[in-house]
């Protein structure tokens, strides 16, 4: 019961903390069983895209992932766990090496924090190779530290309807300004 406590304390302490899920852009390094760059960016309310380069450290094998991602807060909306679909495109780095360049589609679910200018994230991405690669399924699970590049606080459409809302509002009734 009392580790039950201390962890729900802990998160409550940390989600107070916590000030960053308002971004559009962030950079950064994705580190676990692949290693590379990760760029995402958020488009509408809680949809993003996530594009990922990385090299395989299990196989000869570079891949350009592009991913479209649906966000969902937990607690805060500074934590998030998010899941998304998308596809990829490898190519071999070794001209020694047997099967062709895979392509195939993917899948990623993970959890997100961003603490002011630092997004850190964890998730696992399976994927499926619909032609060439070394075999026909493969996951991967990683760790992604990104610097938060295009910070926002409020969304552009949220402050455009509130523009449109007081529009010619004013005065008596609306007729001075």
């Amino acid at each position: 019961m009392k580790k039950g406590n201390l962890i729900i304390g802990t998160l409550l302490l940390c989600a107070n903390f916590a000030i960053g899920q308002s971004y559009n852009t962030a950079l950064g390094l994705r580190m676990g069983t692949e290693w590379g760059l990760t760029m995402r960016q958020r488009f509408y309310k809680n949809y993003a895209a996530e594009l990922l380069l990385q090299s395989s450290l299990q196989r000869e094998e570079t891949q350009l992932t592009v991913l479209g991602l649906v966000h969902k807060p937990i607690l805060t909306r500074r934590l998030n766990f998010y899941y998304g679909a998308g596809f990829h495109k490898g190519w071999a780095d070794q001209l020694e090496v047997t099967y062709e360049d895979p392509w195939g589609i993917d899948f990623i679910a993970g959890l997100e924090l961003t603490i002011g200018k630092i997004n850190l994230s964890y998730d696992y991405k399976p994927a499926i190779n619909l032609s060439g690669g070394a075999k026909t399924f493969d996951s991967q699970t990683g760790i992604s530290l990104r610097y938060v590049i295009w910070k926002r606080d409020k969304y552009p459409w949220e402050q455009n309807s509130k523009k449109k809302r007081n529009k010619g509002k004013g005065g008596l009734f609306g007729i001075f300004k």
